[in-house]
C-alpha cells in the first residue's frame, strides 16, 4: 500500500519560505539537498512523518505562477483559536476562522493562511477525520 511522505512545491527565496514555515508550523530542516542548479529542502516536525519539500531552482529570479489547479496543503491543531491568534500576532495574517457544514453537523472549523509564494494552507482543528 503506499504511504503518502512529502509534498514538493517550488519556491523563489529560500530563507525567506524556511522562516515562514519555522515560524508558522514548526518545520524545520530534516534534509537539505545542494544540486548544480536547483536546491532541495525537506522541512518536517516531530508531529507528523510527512515533509514538505521546497524545491529553489537558482536561476529563478520571478515569481512562480502558481496556476488554476494548486489546491492547498492541510495541518491539523489541537487548538485553532489559539493558532489563528499566534500566527496573527507573528503578522503572518492568517484569513478567518470559518465553519464547514455537511447534512447539518460541523464538518470542520478552519482557516487558510498563504506562505510567503502565494501556495494556501488549511489549518484545521483536530478531530474526526482531520486528526
Amino acid at each position: 500500500m503506499a504511504k503518502a511522505i512529502h509534498s514538493m512545491i517550488r519556491v523563489l527565496d529560500e530563507q525567506r519560505s524556511l522562516g515562514f514555515y519555522s515560524k508558522a508550523f514548526g518545520l524545520k530542516i530534516a534534509e537539505r539537498l545542494a544540486f548544480e542548479g536547483f536546491t532541495l529542502v525537506y522541512l518536517s516536525n516531530p508531529e507528523s512523518e510527512f515533509e514538505v519539500e521546497l524545491t529553489i531552482n537558482h536561476d529563478r529570479t520571478e515569481p512562480y505562477a502558481l496556476g488554476d489547479g494548486y489546491g492547498h496543503l492541510a495541518v491539523s491543531v489541537d487548538d485553532l483559536e489559539a493558532e489563528h491568534a499566534r500566527l496573527t500576532e507573528l503578522g503572518l495574517k492568517p484569513l478567518p476562522i470559518k465553519e464547514f457544514m455537511h447534512q447539518g453537523n460541523l464538518l470542520a472549523k478552519f482557516f487558510f493562511i498563504q506562505d510567503p509564494d502565494g501556495y494556501k494552507i488549511e489549518v484545521l482543528q483536530r478531530g474526526g477525520r482531520y486528526k
